[in-house]
């Protein structure tokens, strides 16, 4: 932490350094010391050897190589691995097989053996590792982010942010504490068609908002196509279950692990996290003040016996004046919609990469609106560039620890709420959710 702390402290107040390394074209690696290891020795006492310049090559880890960390977090930063000088140089997993196959991924892109680990303890300890990307399981998630700020190690953490709320405040505040730049992985809010319909919305042209709705259906609940033949002997265990009850090993738990509670809470954290990260990133709200949600598996009975629900309705309260509605049939794919009603027309995003604005429905008393109109994209940089240039600019990256704290809040209030059978409020001031 001392030496991460520096290494932030050095960045904002030795701009003569960076410009003497951008001259130079050197970094603070040895001579002849392999990319992404850290020297040895300290320039000088107080000075963390990881300091990253303009030329100094970024050193990221892999916790967790699933189909989000091996299919969609190294592919997106490594294609931005030469325009901004990083490497993927350890990975870590509890199933041996796809720690392998992610290490030699990462061979046949950077020509070196990658270092392999199933705890994130170890892989966080490696003192030349800059920064984490976490795709680990829905229950590790906070575990894996505090332990990654208090190693002083920038990370990019998946959605939903957290399951309990205790822990999604220990986490955040271990992250602020530390300094540290965080990214969290709703990415849609890096969509560039989804800033044009933020931009659009601030005009006011929808009129009066009094609700926003997303409808996310599906044939079967996701959780299936996930099953997998695992043989006990290939995964560790304990690090899977980590503060859950050791029971026996059970391949279905462990490959199937987002169909249920104990693992994750279903639909809502995981396919809503994605709807609430984007009303609040295109209306400016930040929390809601109540909840309410209902549902149940009504299709999918099996002897798989999963347990988050196949079908779910939440909605939530806004201080700024509209109701949130968020619903998933995972028994028939048809009926989906993504739209925020206005009393003067539609803005339907249903197709994420082309977003329109009607005057559907309205009451034309404006008359602003006429046709179907496609909503301007605004550019900006992909969700992991963003992060990238963060790690090196400090700046706070598009989706940062205040928008995870802000969606995790939401989608925890409406799983209480389907848990107790209640009314939930959040209290931003105490940071309390409480029944009401």
């Amino acid at each position: 932490m001392e030496n991460s702390c520096s290494r932030r402290k050095f960045l904002k107040t030795a701009p003569a350094w960076g410009a003497a390394l951008a001259l130079s074209g050197s970094s603070l690696r040895s001579p002849g010391q392999p990319r992404g290891v850290a020297p040895t020795s300290r320039p000088s006492e107080g000075l963390d050897t990881r300091v990253v310049g303009a030329n100094d090559r970024i050193s990221i880890g892999i916790i967790g190589c699933g189909g989000r960390g091996l299919g969609a977090h190294m592919p997106g930063v490594h294609k931005h691995a030469e325009s901004e000088n990083i490497e993927i140089t350890a990975v870590c997993d509890p199933w041996r097989l796809r720690r392998e196959a992610a290490a030699a991924k990462v061979k046949e892109w950077y020509g070196r053996d990658v270092r392999q680990f199933s705890s994130y303890r170890d892989l966080l300890a490696l003192k030349d590792v800059d920064a984490v990307m976490i795709a680990s399981c829905d229950h590790q998630h906070t575990t894996h982010l505090e332990a990654a700020a208090k190693a002083g190690k920038d990370a990019y953490c998946e959605k939903p942010l957290a399951k309990r709320l205790d822990r999604l405040k220990t986490a955040c505040d271990a992250v602020k504490k530390a300094g540290t730049v965080v990214q969290i992985g709703t990415q849609l809010r890096s969509f560039p068609s989804f800033t044009g319909c933020r931009e659009l919305y601030k005009t006011g042209i929808l009129g009066t908002v009094g609700r926003i709705e997303q409808c996310r259906n599906g044939e079967r609940p996701y959780w299936y196509s996930y099953v997998k033949d695992v043989k006990e002997k290939d995964v560790d265990w304990k690090e899977f279950l980590m503060d859950r009850p050791m029971r026996p090993f059970d391949p279905v738990l462990y490959s199937g692990w987002y169909g249920y509670r104990e693992f994750s809470d279903g639909s809502v954290p995981g396919l809503g996290s994605h709807f609430i990260d984007l009303v609040h990133y295109i209306t400016g709200a930040k929390f809601p003040t109540s909840c309410v949600c209902l549902g149940g598996t009504f299709t999918w009975k099996d002897e798989r016996k999963f347990t988050c629900p196949d079908h779910v309705q939440a909605l939530w309260i806004y201080p700024e004046g509209f109701m949130v509605s968020y619903s998933t049939n995972f028994g028939n794919g048809s009926g989906n919609s993504f739209k925020i009603f206005g009393d003067e027309g539609v803005l339907d995003m249903v197709n994420w990469t082309a977003p329109v604005l009607t005057a559907e429905g309205g009451g034309k008393r404006m008359g602003q609106i006429r046709g179907k109109n496609p909503v301007k994209e605004v550019p900006r940089p992909d969700h992991f560039l963003d992060w990238l240039q963060c790690l090196r600019s400090r700046k706070t990256p598009n989706a940062s620890i205040d928008a995870g704290y802000q969606h995790a809040v939401a989608v925890i209030m409406a799983m209480q709420s389907y848990d107790t059978g209640r009314r939930m409020i959040y209290d931003s001031e105490k940071r309390e959710i409480r029944e009401g």
